[in-house]
């Protein structure tokens, strides 16, 4: 059985403040091709924010990107992963909820993020061999 520590072991950990604006945080998703990112304040993982919460609570409610910090419109608490969790678990929790990106952390150190895409790759891996 795959673990997510296997999806996640060549993968940057990339995350942004809680304090940056929604425009910096949309930039920073663009210049790394990514659909969502954990929010970070004091070393500690607080949030992820999304694409979908980008329209949503940002476009879709008429909220300037440039003004409205990633704190006030991020998902707080977000269900979180340990890298020792199989990549079954996360598939079922991302169904469960919902959800296509999940943080991956150990204790408080936030490890990465996994995508539903990650999840449909190996799952195709591991149907192949």
């Amino acid at each position: 059985m795959a673990r997510i520590a296997d999806v996640l072991k060549n993968q940057r950990i990339l995350s942004i403040e809680a304090e940056q604006t929604v425009l910096e945080a949309s930039r920073f998703m663009t210049e790394f091709n990514i659909g969502a990112v954990p929010v970070m304040r004091d070393g500690e993982l607080v949030g992820i924010f999304s694409e979908r919460d980008l329209m949503r609570r940002v476009v879709s409610a008429g909220r300037s990107p440039a003004l409205t910090k990633v704190a006030e419109v991020m998902t707080s608490r977000p269900v979180v992963l340990s890298p020792d969790d199989s990549v079954e678990t996360a598939a079922f929790a991302m169904q469960e909820h919902g959800f296509r990106h999940l943080p991956v952390c150990e204790g408080k150190q936030l490890r990465g993020i996994i995508s539903l895409r990650d999840v449909m790759v190996r799952s195709r891996e591991r149907a192949a061999s």
